[in-house]
């Protein structure tokens, strides 16, 4: 059995910042997720036209924005006017979209702990995975503890891997496809964060039995969660921080 190194991060993780109780991946957001008392936070990062680092999950900026179009094909000039908070309720209207560097000085400020998912927009994952790399090393050079990086795109944790192999990655999963755990352990990775559904004994023990964590995405039932916690998994993903105490 490959032994696992110390993981510095906590149980609980707040979803996007606080779910779906504030406009995801906006400052607001976690300001309202560590109002709960949640210590680490999930977030998605993707580039833009220009390379800067902003805070998105959606490859289109119409869900989550006044926007329209394709996020990655405009320049951070033009981002950083729209509105990403309108869209949720009126309390956060004007709330704009985030650079990363903005979530770091936050988060370092007050001590907070962050999972960076790595979401190119298509085509451009390899050079997604580096600048996101080069970006956390900068903004939290020096940290105790640095960002965990994630993906489910094995080319951006590629690059990750290869411009900034120190930082810890972790490979997302939706299925366990062939060849996840090998992958994964090429990569470097120090955890598999999947579906909680796909989480029995077995997987858990294979994962741990390689050296790495188990995390899970995106837990929002108490049943859900006791049976992750019983099968001694590392990590939870949530959008509940309403429902979930961040120190259990």
């Amino acid at each position: 059995m490959a032994e696992r190194s110390p993981w510095p991060y906590p149980r609980w993780v707040a979803h996007r910042g606080a779910g779906k109780l504030a406009p995801e991946n906006t400052l607001a957001a976690f300001r309202f997720g560590a109002s709960h008392g949640y210590r680490m936070f999930e977030c998605d990062a993707k580039l833009s036209a220009d390379g800067v680092v902003f805070l998105m999950h959606d490859a289109t900026l119409d869900r989550t924005t006044n926007g329209h179009g394709i996020g990655g094909q405009q320049a951070w000039s033009a981002l950083s006017q729209l509105d990403a908070g309108g869209w949720h309720s009126r309390a956060f209207a004007g709330e704009p979209l985030p650079t990363l560097e903005n979530l770091a000085r936050f988060c370092r400020a007050n001590e907070l702990l962050l999972n960076i998912e790595i979401k190119p927009t298509p085509g451009t994952e390899r050079e997604t995975g580096e600048v996101v790399a080069r970006e956390a090393a900068r903004l939290w050079q020096g940290a105790a503890v640095p960002p965990l990086l994630t993906s489910f795109q094995v080319d951006a944790l590629k690059g990750a891997q290869a411009v900034q192999p120190e930082l810890p990655r972790g490979l997302l999963l939706d299925t366990l496809w062939k060849g996840w755990l090998d992958t994964a352990s090429s990569l470097g990775c120090q955890a598999i964060v999947c579906n909680h559904a796909l989480w029995d004994a077995a997987t858990v023990a294979q994962v741990h039995g390689a050296g790495l964590r188990s995390l899970s995405y995106t837990v929002n039932d108490d049943w859900a969660a006791q049976r992750l916690i019983d099968l001694g998994t590392d990590g939870i993903i949530t959008d509940r921080v309403d429902l979930f105490s961040p120190a259990g």
